[in-house]
């Protein structure tokens, strides 16, 4: 009794560390995704997965608008022929080598999201937290999903 509690209690704690919404079939490989510059690791995962799939990934140029000894305000402008834009906001990872000890030891905490820039569309929401590697696994899964498939 106390173990079918144990198990319940873990899968409905694990199963609250994602929630993505998405359309699926809506992205098209080989195409130009805009992303904001540095980040930690989830960003930086994201941009090497897009380049790894045959997209072409740029970090638009910063603009400063405002410039102070207290203040500086700066904004990115997203290239012309970049189809598609991804939003990645992240916390620090932090370092679980008991929690994630056989998945990546690190936790991240980020929300992703991915728009259209043709049609204004938001193509996929996502706010999870969770262990390096799964978090991997779960982006190749969800990429496969938003992705076109171009042999229909």
């Amino acid at each position: 009794m106390k173990s079918t509690f144990l198990y319940i209690a873990t899968a409905l704690l694990l199963s609250a560390c994602n929630s993505i919404s998405l359309k699926p079939g809506t992205m098209e490989k080989g195409s130009v995704v805009y992303t904001d510059r540095g980040g930690y690791t989830m960003r930086r995962s994201i941009k090497d997965e897009l380049e790894r799939r045959g997209y072409t990934v740029l970090v638009g140029t910063v603009k400063n608008t405002k410039s102070s000894a207290d203040v500086s305000q700066e904004y990115s402008v997203v290239p012309k022929n970049a189809r598609y834009y991804v939003k990645v906001a992240e916390r620090s990872e932090k370092f679980r080598p008991i929690w994630c000890v056989f998945n990546g030891v690190w936790w991240w905490n980020y929300n992703v999201s991915v728009t259209d820039q043709n049609t204004g569309i938001e193509l996929m929401t996502w706010r999870a937290r969770g262990c390096a590697d799964s978090s991997m696994r779960l982006l190749r899964r969800t990429m496969d999903k938003l992705e076109t498939d171009s042999t229909k």
